[in-house]
């Protein structure tokens, strides 16, 4: 991704309602150079097509928006690792319609959380996970840009995908079949045990995700601070610099090499979150202006 010719990335999860074209209009208004969605409602299991009308209107939008790279999010219900036949299939056919309206709007990443071992046994889960990427690859097959995007997770519960060992397993088992690299979430990584509140913790973690993963896979990041401590297991965001990992880490990411070029949008809590402000003061760590 060529981001760090032409500014930094930044941006925070905006609002589709009424219309997906909102989102990049909300975008705009907060100063963003990237933008993350829900191409349909979050909580429902069925999704509607994107008219030609809405894809009208989306290209408009985007045109006078600034922002160049958008993230779709796709919806709560889904478990790419069910262990429950019925569950499994509604979650790929959610998925798929998924891929579809990202595909007529030409999203540039697809973020989705990998799956839950509600049967407990996380070595299933994940191979029933690479089993529904599998299955998708037909849908990628005209060359689009799209790319699917695996999001780290804080392991809450028995949710898979909070080592970057689970990652890797994904990553290699179906990459050379499906366009696939992964999201780093800062508030999950840390409640996940990977300490991110120095330079030299960071640095610590990205060679272990380097050597596990490979830090050529890593597409994009969500940037949250983080309510619970280390190694919590919690998964609950907090505003940044006001939670455990500090507003250090955050200059971090904007200024590193290996990681200031990435698309990276805020999911921090809607209440207290000032995004422009947030936005901003990424900008500003990006630019050496703190």
């Amino acid at each position: 991704m060529k981001g760090h010719d032409q500014g930094p990335l930044v941006g925070c999860h905006n609002s589709a309602q009424g219309g997906v074209h909102n989102a990049l209009i909300e975008a705009k208004s907060l100063g963003a150079t990237a933008s993350q969605l829900f191409t349909s409602n979050q909580k429902q299991w069925r999704g509607k097509k994107i008219s030609r009308e809405e894809v009208a209107k989306w290209e408009e939008a985007k045109a006078d928006s600034g922002v160049q790279v958008v993230i779709s999010h796709d919806g709560y219900l889904i478990n790419l690792g069910s262990h429950v036949d019925e569950l499994l299939e509604k979650s790929r056919k959610a998925f798929i319609e998924e891929i579809e309206r990202c595909q007529a709007l030409d999203l540039d990443f697809l973020n989705f959380h990998p799956g839950t071992a509600t049967d407990k046994n996380p070595e299933r889960c994940l191979d029933t996970i690479v089993d529904s990427l599998l299955s998708f690859a037909p849908l990628f097959d005209k060359n689009q840009k799209l790319k699917l995007v695996l999001e780290t997770t804080a392991g809450q519960g028995n949710t898979v995908g909070h080592t970057f060992e689970h990652l890797a397993y994904i990553l290699q088992n179906c990459h050379h079949k499906v366009p696939i690299g992964i999201c780093i979430d800062t508030c999950h990584i840390f409640a996940a045990g990977y300490d991110i509140r120095t330079p030299h913790a960071w640095d610590k973690t990205l060679k272990e995700f380097d050597e596990i993963v490979g830090l050529k896979h890593l597409d994009c990041m969500h940037l949250n601070d983080s309510l619970k401590g280390l190694a919590s297991r919690v998964d609950r965001h907090s505003c940044l610099g006001y939670g455990e990992i500090g507003i250090e880490a955050f200059k971090f990411v904007m200024q590193d090499k290996r990681l200031k070029h990435l698309p990276k949008c805020l999911e921090t809590p809607e209440k207290e979150a000032r995004w422009e402000d947030e936005i901003q003061i990424l900008k500003d760590f990006y630019y050496h202006k703190h």
